[in-house]
């Protein structure tokens, strides 16, 4: 018994000198934060290229609104649009111009609002295709500029942090999936798969922007973000007309409409693994 518990005693001291040893070493220094300054700053420059060029092409759709010219108001309405789309991560955090930029009646009813609150984009397409006119509509074409004026200055206050840009790429694939994927977006002009190409084209911004970090710590990750946004692409061009036309939404089969949505949805899996890998 004696040296039963002599031994269980040296054991027990050597577990607490061993314990106490570890516990004096210094903890293993967690893994350092990835410095994403340079690309949260490259982000940020792509958005405000994008809405300088939504700026000229805002101006240029409103002149033809107003002038009456419906056939060039058609013709820039889906092209302007896609820069905003774009970057619309950062235009989304501005929840007041947001809306009054790119809201649907759907989205100004939902909010208990009435028609007479409806302007923006949306509201100048009811006019272009719905009524088939542009009488009435120049005050909203002015407002809507000076809209688009605004949100290009208070871009340039917005906190971009790699948080934002990460989650602004899956939440770009989400708006297709939902609203541009079923048609509502573009409820009258049709021309959803503008909105589509752009918002992927944003989505991959921000990917092409992190590559080099995302590659450092997945290299099959990256590959697998390459195969998925080309398969994606393939399938859009295919309803192309022209250099930088699609078909009208109207004309895609439900067959079409699954593949883009299967295609984007296996786009999504791996894109919000960026941010887990970015940890």
């Amino acid at each position: 018994m004696p040296f039963l518990l002599s031994t269980l005693l040296i054991t027990a001291a050597l577990a607490g000198c061993a314990e106490k040893e570890t516990s004096s070493q210094p903890v293993e220094a967690a893994q350092e934060p990835i410095d994403l300054q340079e690309e949260v700053g490259a982000y940020k420059e792509f958005a405000i290229e994008q809405m300088n060029e939504f700026v000229l092409e805002t101006e240029k759709f409103t002149e033809a609104v107003k002038s009456g010219d419906m056939e060039k108001a058609k013709e820039l309405y889906p092209l302007a649009r896609m820069y905003f789309e774009r970057s619309e991560p950062i235009a989304e955090s501005f929840g007041d111009l947001d809306p009054r930029i790119d809201a649907r009646l759907a989205d100004i009813q939902e909010a208990g609002q009435g028609e007479e609150d409806w302007s923006g984009y949306h509201k100048i397409e009811y006019g272009l295709w719905e009524e088939s006119t542009t009488e009435g509509y120049a005050e909203v074409a002015d407002q809507l500029l000076m809209d688009t004026k605004e949100l290009r200055a208070r871009v340039e206050t917005v906190d971009v942090t790699p948080d934002l840009m990460m989650t602004g790429a899956v939440d770009l694939l989400n708006e297709v999936s939902t609203s541009k994927i079923t048609g509502e977006e573009e409820i009258y002009s049709h021309t959803d798969l503008y909105d589509f190409q752009a918002n992927i084209e944003g989505a991959e911004k921000i990917f092409r922007i992190l590559e080099p970090e995302i590659t450092a710590k997945d290299q099959t990750l990256t590959e697998n973000l390459e195969a998925k946004f080309e398969a994606l692409y393939a399938l859009l061009d295919e309803h192309r007309i022209g250099e930088n036309g699609f078909v009208s939404y109207e004309e895609l089969t439900a067959e079409d409409t699954k593949q883009l949505s299967e295609a984007v949805n296996q786009l999504g899996e791996p894109l919000s693994q960026m941010g887990i890998i970015m940890e």
